[in-house]
């Protein structure tokens, strides 16, 4: 039965995409070029950047490294290969691009000559190498490896046979139990190997590496941080004359990482001789960023330990005499991404108001971050090779990603490279439109409206409500290839997107609002956002559906019990009950502070989904993926049992393989064909 529902959605998703020919297609969204990481070469002649392209045939994403003259012309592919080529770094003299790249298994550190040939291997590690760094006076390259950390103080030739041995006999044995002493025992999406990400630097001359890679982080922690929400970009720099690295490992014991939110800087010498604490308070460092001349070091702190979701504040640090200080203590903003140009001048990236914007900010500390950049969301900001100007993607909820550059006097923009420039010209994109309604409280929340193309205000048309993960995050004005606003539009719906509380970009206190109360003030602004909705002449109250992942997806749970003004309801990933989330979920410190630890807090699990499952009446779509380790699947699979047993209308759709987020091409079809066949049997 379920094969056959199955194969009925994918017919009903092609009759879709054929007849909306159009508007945006499943077919259309699969064939953008997808930009990232762009990276100036230092004569300003070229940008190295990454471009990922869908195979839906294969299953898979291929990315090359394309170089896009900044001048003029037609940009020309790189280093391109079946598989990821990726994280591109000029030398400093600009002959030679290294990028990391598993063309030949594991990945590794490659090089090529911007002049022609072919690539080679730099680096032939068993733990293989990622994210290399070039010192500014282009004598070594840093990287990053995974390592058992019981063979890293071993002499490096000593060291990479072991851990060769190691995998090897992993890999051919017939076991594949493990034991675990301490947590964490899963991250993300893979089970903990016992390996730890080490920092390493190679010397090159030439074009080649000359003599062995060398462990400058031996021991049992972490280089950097094991989980995406502390990183910012490769989390370690060079400093301005080769000698030192600057990194972000934790200092809690391994036992207590994963309810720890500790991150300090460290220096360390490229002999790994001499190691420096730069950083010890409890909350989280990182991002260093070290100036050109030497004199600074900018990154990135969080005040509160235990808070992932905390402010961060952009930290200035004298290299010459230690000390420290805040250039955006009076900003109510988070910092993200930060960029040095040559003359010592700062822009990071922050979000604001529903965009993610770049802002210059003056060293003084005296004024204000002025922005840069108004229009969509910008990222992967970095200065080009003249220091007057930022090359950054800025990507809006009717267009993906454009490589363009901006000058920090005249705040002049420039497009630079539009890769996909001649496929969106010829779709219908609507633009989004932003309105305000009053929370609880009279608390503004701010809410993109997106209307289907050929939108008619006399007619009325069914609402997808969305709500967004996190729970400190935000619907931005950007875009998305798994939760695009333009694909669901397509399909003849209004979609209403609300920044409640806890969404990230209005200010700390609207975020701080959340935590240790999901289901209450966050769910009235939610209310009040549908209210206005609904009070909207184009939309059909009685044709209204709510979608959410994560964060988004309890709400979908909360919703169950909570009211039945949805016809039908589209659960991704989301937490269904506290207490078997927190005891298997990867990352403990979300959940301590987000509700406690059940056995010490009161009310711990009082807005936990579960306890209303009586109340269930709502036709529901769960979605859930057995890799999923930040939210298992356990959360969905108790779900679907609860309604099921109650003989509410419901189905599940399960993915082996797929974590948080569903990722492969061809399962990427089937969840949206999947979802709009639910929608539509409710909506229509």
């Amino acid at each position: 039965m379920m094969f056959r529902t199955i194969l009925a959605g994918l017919a009903f998703w092609v009759s879709v995409s054929v007849l909306a020919s159009h508007s945006l297609a499943f077919e259309d969204l699969s064939s953008l070029r997808r930009l990232s990481d762009p990276q100036p070469s230092p004569d300003g002649r070229w940008i190295a950047c990454v471009v990922a392209t869908p195979d839906l045939v294969e299953n898979r994403v291929d990315s090359d490294i394309w170089l896009v003259p900044v001048g003029g012309g037609a940009p020309r592919k790189f280093a391109a290969s079946p598989k990821h080529d990726r994280h591109p770094r000029w030398s400093p003299d600009g002959r030679w691009v290294v990028f990391e790249s598993n063309r030949d298994g594991e990945f590794q550190v490659w090089i090529q000559s911007v002049d022609g040939g072919e690539a080679r291997m730099l680096t032939h590690l068993s733990t293989g190498a990622s994210a290399p760094a070039w010192s500014p006076d282009g004598s070594r390259i840093a990287f990053l490896s995974s390592v058992y950390p019981e063979f890293s103080g071993k002499p490096p030739e000593e060291s990479e046979r072991l851990n060769r041995e190691r995998i090897q006999g992993l890999e051919k044995g017939k076991v594949r139990a493990r034991v675990y002493d301490a947590l964490p025992v899963r991250k993300w999406d893979a089970m903990s190997d016992g390996r730890r990400n080490h920092l390493f630097v190679v010397s090159v001359s030439q074009g080649a590496g000359a003599g062995e890679a060398l462990d400058l982080t031996p021991g049992a922690q972490d280089a950097v941080p094991w989980s995406s929400t502390f990183a910012a970009g490769d989390e370690f720099d060079w400093s301005a004359d080769s000698k030192l690295l600057v990194h972000t490992p934790s200092p809690a014991p391994v036992r207590e990482e994963s309810w720890s939110t500790d991150h300090n800087l460290v220096s360390v010498s490229v002999d790994g001789s001499q190691r420096t604490a730069l950083t010890s308070q409890r909350a989280a460092d990182g991002c260093p960023h070290c100036s050109p001349d030497g004199r600074w070091l900018a990154y990135r702190a969080q005040a509160r330990a235990g808070f992932e979701a905390d402010r961060w504040q952009l930290m200035l640090r004298d290299l010459k005499t230690g000390q420290v200080r805040s250039l955006t203590s009076n900003w109510d903003r988070s910092v993200e991404g930060i960029a040095w140009s040559k003359e010592g001048q700062l822009v990071v990236e922050a979000e604001s108001q529903g965009r993610k914007q770049l802002w210059s900010v003056a060293l003084g500390g005296a004024s204000a971050p002025r922005a840069l950049t108004t229009m969509g969301s910008a990222g992967d900001a970095v200065f080009g090779s003249d220091g007057t100007s930022v090359v950054y993607l800025e990507t809006r909820m009717d267009w993906p990603a454009v490589l363009k550059s901006v000058e920090l006097v005249s705040g002049r923009v420039t497009t630079l490279w539009d890769p996909n420039a001649e496929r969106c010209a010829s779709w219908n994109l609507p633009v989004p439109e932003s309105v305000t309604v009053k929370g609880v409280g009279g608390v503004p929340v701010q809410m993109w409206i997106l209307k289907p193309s050929g939108f008619d205000a006399a007619k009325r048309y069914p609402l997808v409500f969305w709500v967004h993960g996190g729970p400190q995050g935000a619907f931005l004005d950007g875009w998305s290839y798994r939760w695009n606003p333009q694909l669901w539009v397509a399909q003849g719906w209004v979609l209403a997107m609300p920044n409640p509380r806890g969404s990230t970009g209005f200010g700390q206190k609207f975020t701080d609002d959340i935590s240790r109360d999901w289901g209450g003030k966050v769910y009235g602004d939610l209310m009040a956002a549908l209210d206005w909705c609904e009070r909207q002449p184009w939309v059909d109250q009685k044709r209204m559906a709510a979608a959410g992942a994560s964060y988004g997806g309890y709400m979908m749970n909360w919703f169950q019990g909570h009211t039945d003004r949805f016809k039908t309801l589209v659960t991704h990933c989301g937490v269904y009950e506290f207490h078997s989330m927190y005891g298997s979920t990867d990352e403990l410190w979300f959940d301590e502070w987000e509700h406690g630890v059940p056995w010490k807090s009161r009310g711990f699990d009082r807005d936990s989904p579960d306890r209303f499952a009586a109340r269930f009446r709502t036709p529901n779509l769960i979605i859930h993926n057995e890799l999923d380790y930040r939210v298992p699947v356990g959360q969905g699979l108790s779900l679907f049992t609860a309604l099921q047993r109650q003989g509410v209308p419901s189905r599940l759709l399960y993915f082996p393989d797929e974590g948080h987020w569903v990722l492969k091409p061809q399962n990427s079809q089937l969840w949206h064909a999947t979802i709009f066949e639910w929608l539509h049997r409710y909506l229509d």
